[in-house]
């Protein structure tokens, strides 16, 4: 009886620390995945004009219409940051006259669904000028679809954000802001993959700007102090993204 129960014994410690193992690696992830950026529902609130106006479609994805638009902007959100707090920034561009449709990511990870820009394009047939873009790694994976469908494309946007994609010899227009202060991106990264942009991309550095405010939803751990607001560094970036579509 001993020695059944010691080899029923060595059987099940392992299969014990298997299971103990997976316990702990789910409740890590879930940690991670459960802590993120939320939107400042009530800044946004406070800053958005009144007879603002987006419909949301059944899988969360938030759409401005303005009337007559002829250019339209897939937007991927920047990781861990809820989608929504993009609503000021999207806001203010169908104020100039671009479509914007602001995509929701699986657990706020533009990472886990680069794709999420297929089929947009089809259900708006009005729009004859399409631009990609995206915040941080938002920013990144935009990036990463626009390399791989580049002839959908007529520009790529990068707020704070580098493509590790080589997309330097496609005719993509492509655009990249970024705050002085920003304490965030990556500068080394930034710089060692600027050669994968084509040659004549634009850049516009937004004095006294950070990483968190091209969105709304607070300050972002490790970010440089701004000297300018929330409000005047999205009204800058709609403005420089707005020259750079037209």
């Amino acid at each position: 009886m001993n020695k059944a129960f010691q080899k029923r014994k060595h059987r099940i410690i392992p299969l014990i620390c298997v299971f103990v193992a997976i316990a702990v690696i789910f409740g890590a992830c879930a940690i991670y995945l459960g802590d993120y950026y939320h939107a400042d529902n009530a800044a946004i609130g406070a800053m958005l004009p009144e007879g603002s106006s987006w419909k949301e479609t059944p899988d969360k994805t938030i759409v401005f219409e303005p009337d007559g638009a002829k250019k339209g902007f897939i937007f991927y959100p920047g990781g861990k940051v809820e989608y929504s707090a993009y609503i000021p920034l999207m806001q203010a561009l169908a104020e100039r006259g671009v479509l914007c449709v602001l995509v929701e990511m699986p657990f706020n990870l533009a990472v886990l669904d680069v794709n999420a820009a297929d089929g947009i394009k089809e259900e708006y047939p009005e729009i004859t000028e399409w631009y990609i873009g995206g915040h941080s790694l938002g920013g990144s994976m935009a990036a990463s679809y626009a390399a791989k469908n580049t002839e959908d494309f007529a520009g790529l946007v990068l707020l704070a954000a580098y493509s590790t994609e080589d997309i330097s010899e496609s005719e993509l227009a492509v655009l990249s802001v970024y705050g002085s202060e920003d304490g965030v991106l990556n500068m080394e990264k930034y710089e060692k993959y600027s050669h994968k942009l084509p040659h004549d991309f634009e850049e516009y550095v937004i004095e006294g700007g950070c990483h968190a405010y091209f969105g709304v939803y607070g300050a972002q751990a490790g970010d440089g102090t701004p000297s300018i607001t929330n409000k005047k560094q999205i009204e800058i970036t709609a403005e420089k993204i707005t020259e750079f579509m037209n």
